[in-house]
């Protein structure tokens, strides 16, 4: 066979050769690429399926609404100094009265008569020490000329002495009496309104002086002003300082709002209740608030540091305390954990260790740890709306 032929065989073998391989390569290739993906698709279902959303930043400034009862600024119950018979009542329930006025009148004809009586026992020992002075100055004139001993102008100096103590005694006794004379008539302590009268005309009244009981005949209210105290828990203690402004609602008056002031604080937490007594003070200068009546304080409160706010779902409690899931940019969970605040049911409030930016899984599985690769998945719509 001459050389050019067989050059030619020779660069037809090759073109065969190229063609086989070229159909094998068409063939195989794809086949390796299937499987590759395959085996890529497998790895990735394999992978925990996750959803993730971003936290909100926390509102600074928050409407916290507490339960409270209004009371008023000044309560007081009116009982008797002495006793008698109520001979004469002024004002009865819903009335408003002034201090200083006439409230009621009891009449105790003993005292009375035992106020006469000490005023002439009074009128004896003055008498009584106007005789003995005399005496004992002229005893003491004639001790000069040498008239008298010694010892009787002593004793009626001594015994002038013993009728001014005598004398000061029966005044304090006729105070007294002209103390329970003047419990006779019961005045008004202060502005206000009777809120109840217990008592009514000819009713027997004990002051309570002989061990027998008490009954309080009449309460007054001062209603100008009113109080509040409310329970607040301990997350709000530190801003809720006097000066804070708060409204009060009633379920009678729906829409109707009445501003009030923080005023004062116990400065001291419940260890009981975890909460922290404050006053709120209101002007009810319509009258349309009662004391006693329930009613709804609510505070605007600005949080002292700033929070993020997300899913309760999204929590995870462990040994290491509460933790937050989240997926970084390879798609590899972290734990992280947090200072938790405030529960708002549906969501929580974290203070710290959970950056602005993250990713959070909305539903942790149990068995995630730190350090797993996961796929991501978007939420159904229902869902996302529910976290909404």
């Amino acid at each position: 066979m001459s050389t050019k032929r067989r050059f030619g065989f020779f660069i037809g073998l090759l073109v065969i050769a190229a063609i086989a391989v070229a159909l094998a390569a068409f063939g195989i290739v794809p086949r390796l690429r299937a499987r590759q993906i395959l085996r890529e698709q497998t790895n990735r279902a394999a992978l925990p399926a996750v959803s993730v959303v971003s936290p909100v930043r926390g509102n600074p400034a928050e409407e916290v609404i507490l339960p409270g009862n209004i009371q008023a600024f000044i309560d007081a119950p009116i009982y008797a100094r002495t006793n008698g018979y109520l001979k004469h009542w002024y004002f009865d329930i819903g009335s408003h009265v002034k201090k200083g006025q006439l409230l009621a009148e009891i009449e105790s004809p003993e005292v009375d008569r035992q106020l006469e009586q000490a005023k002439e026992d009074l009128r004896t020992e003055q008498a009584n020490l106007e005789l003995a002075q005399i005496t004992a100055k002229r005893y003491v004139d004639l001790f000069k000329t040498d008239s008298v001993a010694k010892q009787d102008v002593d004793n009626a100096v001594q015994t002038a002495a013993a009728r001014v103590a005598t004398v000061k005694s029966a005044q304090a006794n006729v105070q007294r009496l002209q103390q329970l004379v003047d419990f006779e008539k019961i005045y008004v302590p202060f502005d206000g309104v009777i809120t109840a009268r217990n008592t009514d005309i000819g009713q027997l009244i004990d002051s309570g002086s002989s061990g027998g009981p008490t009954r309080e005949l009449f309460h007054i209210a001062a209603i100008d002003r009113l109080r509040v105290f409310v329970q607040v828990p301990q997350v709000y203690s530190h801003v809720a300082v006097p000066g804070l402004g708060a409204d009060l609602t009633l379920p009678e008056m729906p829409g109707r709002r009445f501003p009030g002031t923080l005023v004062r604080t116990a400065r001291a937490i419940d260890p009981g209740t975890r909460t922290l007594t404050v006053e709120v003070d209101v002007v009810n200068s319509t009258g349309l608030l009662f004391p006693g009546a329930y009613t709804e304080i609510h505070f605007k409160m600005r949080s002292a540091t700033p929070s993020l706010v997300i899913p309760a779902t999204s929590l995870i409690f462990r040994s290491q305390g509460p933790q937050v899931p989240v997926v970084d940019q390879s798609n590899r969970v972290h734990l992280l954990a947090v200072t938790l605040g405030k529960d708002f049911g549906n969501t929580v409030e974290v203070l710290t260790g959970l950056p602005a930016d993250s990713r959070i899984v909305a539903n942790p599985p149990d068995s995630l740890v730190d350090g797993e690769m996961v796929r991501i998945v978007q939420p159904k719509r229902s869902e996302t709306a529910a976290e909404e």
